[in-house]
This record gives C-alpha cells, structure tokens and sequence, in this order.
C-alpha cells in the first residue's frame, strides 16, 4: 500500500514537471513572438528548428531552411564565424539588419541563431537626409557639395589610371528675363525641364548637377569621353526649340565653358575655375554657344577682374568716367537731308585702363549687373543734352537711347523715364527709347505693356537691331512703336545681295502701311545711299553722313 502511494506521488511529479516543462516552452514562444526582432534557428542540416512570428513574417511565411540560410547569408561576412550585415530585398523594399552566431540547439546538436531587425524605416530615413545633402531640392539634380566631392573622385581615379575627363560648365541666357518677366514660378519650371532634359541625355544620366541660380556642372567621366562631340550636340539640341511657358513658346539659349582633366588641371577648385573663365568667354562672344577652356584664358581673367574693379570705382564715382557720344541721323525725307537729331552712344574712358570698347565692357556690365545705374546715367545726360538742342534753336531734334534689356525688365521702368523728362524739362515727343527685337519677340506681353507705359508719356520708341531675331513681320504691328531699325547686316550687302535688297524693300513698304518709319543704320557708301534713295526711308545714320563723336564735335557741327 506505502509503495503504490509512493508511485502515485512520483507518477504526480513527474505529470506536473512535464506540464510545467510544456508551460515554460509555450510562456517562451510568447515572449519570443513578442520580442521586437526576427529569430530563427537553423540546423546545421540547413533545417528551421524555430522561427518565431516576426522572423516569419518578415520572409512572407517562407520557412524552407535552405532557402534562408541563403537569403540572410547575402547580409553575412564569413561562413564559421559569428557575423552581421545588412540586407535588402528588392521586391519589398525592406532593409534588415541580420546578426548569426553559432550556439548548440537543446540536443547539443550544432545550429545557427539569427536575429533579424527591420530597419527600413531608419535606412529610408538616412536616404532621405543624404538626398537633402546631395540632391537639389527644386531640380533633383546632384548639388554642388556632391559635384565636388564626385569631380574629386574622378580626378583621383584618373590619377590612378589614367585617361582623361572632361567638365562643362553651363549657365542660361538671360534667365533674368524669364523670372523677371514671368515670375519665380515659371523660371522654376524651366529650369525642372532643362533637368529633365539633360538626365535623358545618354552618357551622363547620373553626372548632372545644379550649381546654384540657372548654373549647371556636367561631369563626363574617362569612359564616356569619347562621347564628348556628340553629348554636346544632345546638349545643345535642348536649347534649340522652345520652352512652352504660361501659354506660350519662349526661347532660351546657354553659354558654356568646357575644361579636360587633368591636361586644363587637376583640382578641384582649378577646374571650376578655368570652366568658368571659358564660359565668360562664351557670354562675351556672343552668348548660345560653347567654348573649350585655353591658356589665353587666364591672362583675360586678370583683365576681366581689372575691368570690374575699374568699372565698379567708376559707378561710385557718378559714372564720371563714362561718356556719351553721339551719332547723328539724318532725314532722308526732307530736301537737303538735315540731322534731326543722334543716336547717344556710350564710351568708357578709364582713367588707369584707358579707353575700352563698348562691345567688351557691356556685357560685363549686364553679367555683373552693373548696366542699371550707366543706363541710368546715359538717359540723363542724353535727355539734357538734347533739351540743350532744343533750346538753342533746334526744337525738332531727338535724341535715340538703347535701353538694355536689364533695364526694361524694372517694374519701374516708366516712372524713371518719367522723372528723368521732369528733370531735364525734355519734350517727351523728343525722346526716342530703342529697345531689342529679341527681347521684344521673346516677351511679347511684358514688352506691350512696359513699353505701352513708356509711350503713354509721349516718348517714342524703336525697335532696334529688327531682323536679327526670330522674329516675324507680323510682330512688328503688334508692338506699341514708332520706329523700325533696319540692322547694318541686311545694308551691307545692299546691290549684291537680292535676299537683302528684297528684305528692306518690304519692311519700308509695310512699315509706311502701319504708320511707322523706317531707320536704316550702318550706311557707309554711296552705292547704299543711292539704292536706299528709291525706298521708303526717313532716317539713316552711319558712317557715310558721320561717326558717332563727342558731343563738343557734334554741336560745333550740327548746333
């Protein structure tokens, strides 16, 4: 009877440590499915021994042992030894941090652990900070931080190995215009579809970046240099139709400096540099164009920084050192053909750098955006200068001032003319403003407007340089102005070429329909004058009546 109750008790000890035994495994699974990482155990066999709930769902339920071992293994460095890694499966988009180390199972038999945390959220993260700091916001371009720091590798590399790369530095056109006539917004969408534009083109997809402003880095690497001719004319085809904006079509060009490296440098900052003075170069030659860096360069760029320190200095000092010349023009239409009035032309005469031509410092003027306040200068003195005419006994002269396109882009730009009339005393009716056909055509609805304030002030205005843009004839009935400008390109050729003869025939004929006058400029000879004598001309300048001279010259001849 003792013995079989002693049976019974142990009988009950023994139910009881294998019910506390299956408790204790069922309590550590919960806590294993709770846990906030992914474990798995793998035999040796390459068999799952346990994987708790996250581990599963984080293989979509894929529970075959040798299929995991090789997809955490891609994570893991070395095949015996405790290891971790990181680990990304494409079709999830998922990151995980994968840990493995070696333990005995319960059977003493050999197996792997492996801890599996889900990371995507941090990983996606660290993309999002390190795209902020290489990436630019508006564009999606590569910023100037990760050019330098990419143009840095590839100078190293091809210090290694050899070969040869090559660096474009581009800037837009007279982007101003665009954001100063259409708005931010519609700059910035401009600058969104040249982006888009250049990633398409093959070769450097992903060697791209924006600079800052309308400024772009092109990185052509040692591999793709050989594509260098081609890469530039996909570059240059961008440029070539037009940027549908607010409802229509605008033009932009760019301007382009090109180094190779390591024969132009082999620095960062050097080749930046010498890009940049080959693109000055390009912006002073005439813009829309692209040019390979030399040394010439360099010795220009310490004139460049002359010229600017100078013409700055002379800013300040009330523009005392620009002058205005004057070229007169005369009246084809009257007997005798009298000058009725000049063209006010521009000259600096620097006091430590002499005398610069018009066609080098204006367009560092306008890219230094200095042209304001020596515009500015200019209307005043002419508009004095001519009241001074009309007071001595010539009230029928005019006095001609080109506004640069900078200048036409102020909001303000009639209220200036306005007060510069009020100051001098000048005869509206006396003033003539030029502005460019190109900017006109490329800008039509800020252009009727600015130029419809000017001309409710009584001031007339003319269209210059007309021919040269892409214009049409129609353009010319569709802007408020007074005067045609033929350019010296099309009187040139006048009797030796029919396309130029025909050409200013039909825009004296139309003009004389729409009540404007015509203005031929750049006449030089008899045989232009005697051919221009049987069209519809009122007024030609140029060299064969005079060039343009001080105004001392001009009033002891023509006052």
């Amino acid at each position: 009877m003792i013995k079989q109750t002693e049976k019974q008790e142990e009988s009950s000890k023994l139910v009881q440590t294998e019910e506390m035994d299956v408790s204790f495994y069922i309590s550590g699974v919960e806590i294993l499915n709770n846990v906030g990482c992914g474990i798995c155990v793998c035999s040796s066999q390459e068999k799952v021994l346990f994987a708790n709930e996250r581990f599963s769902a984080f293989l979509n339920g894929e529970m075959d042992g040798k299929t995991v071992k090789k997809l955490l293994s891609q994570a893991l460095e070395g095949g015996e030894e405790d290891s971790s890694g990181e680990l990304y499966i494409e079709e999830d988009d998922r990151w995980f941090d994968v840990h493995r180390k070696k333990i005995r199972w319960m059977d003493q038999s050999a197996a792997e652990l492996y801890t599996v945390y889900d990371i995507t959220k941090t990983k996606q993260y660290q993309q999002r900070i390190e795209k902020q700091a290489n990436n630019d916001f508006l564009t999606g371009l590569y910023n100037r931080m990760r050019c330098e720091k990419d143009l840095e590798e590839q100078i190293s590399l091809i210090r290694e190995k050899g070969g040869e790369g090559a660096l474009l530095y581009m800037d837009l056109d007279d982007f101003k215009h665009i954001n100063g006539g259409l708005g931010h917004q519609y700059g910035d969408v401009l600058l969104q579809g040249i982006s888009r534009s250049l990633k398409r083109i093959s070769g450097i997809q992903s060697s791209c970046y924006r600079m800052g402003g309308d400024e772009f880095i092109i990185i052509v690497t040692d591999t793709r240099v050989s594509m260098l001719n081609r890469i530039l004319g996909d570059i240059c085809g961008i440029f070539e139709k037009p940027w549908f904006l607010k409802g229509a079509d605008y033009y932009c060009t760019m301007s382009m400096g090109i180094v190779r490296f390591p024969t132009d440098g082999d620095t960062v900052q050097e080749l930046i540099k010498k890009a940049d003075l080959a693109l000055f170069e390009a912006k002073a030659t005439g813009k829309n164009r692209y040019v390979f860096y030399t040394a010439e360069e360099e010795g220009s760029a310490f004139k460049r920084l002359d010229l600017e320190k100078n013409m700055r200095n002379a800013i300040v000092n009330a523009c005392n050192e620009f002058e205005v010349y004057y070229q007169p023009i005369v009246d084809v239409s009257k007997p005798d053909h009298p000058c009725m009035g000049a063209e006010a032309l521009i000259r600096w005469n620097c006091e430590s750098l002499g005398f610069i031509s018009p066609t080098e410092f204006i367009p560092l003027a306008e890219y230094l955006g200095l042209i304001n306040p020596i515009g500015d200068h200019v209307l005043l003195q002419s508009c004095r200068r001519c009241k001074h005419w009309n007071d001595s006994g010539h009230p029928e002269y005019k006095v001609n001032v080109n506004l640069s396109v900078v200048q036409l882009l102020r909001n303000d730009m009639a209220e200036r003319v306005k007060n510069v009339l009020q100051r001098t005393g000048l005869n509206p009716g006396n003033l003539t403003l030029e502005v460019t056909e190109s900017l006109a055509i490329n800008d039509m609805t800020r252009m009727k407007r600015i130029l419809g304030q000017i001309k409710e002030l009584g001031v007339w205005v003319a269209l210059d340089d007309f021919g040269t843009g892409y214009s049409s004839l129609n353009h010319i009935r569709e802007m408020p102005i007074d005067v045609i400008k033929i350019d010296r390109c099309f009187i040139e050729d006048l009797g030796n070429d029919e396309f130029s003869d025909a050409f200013v025939r039909i825009v004296c004929e139309l003009a004389s329909v729409i009540g404007m006058k015509v203005c031929v400029e750049g006449m030089e000879h008899e045989r232009q004058y005697e051919i221009l004598k049987k069209m519809q001309i009122h007024m030609i300048q140029g060299f064969y009546f005079d060039k343009p001279m001080k105004v001392e010259d001009f009033e002891k001849k023509y006052l």
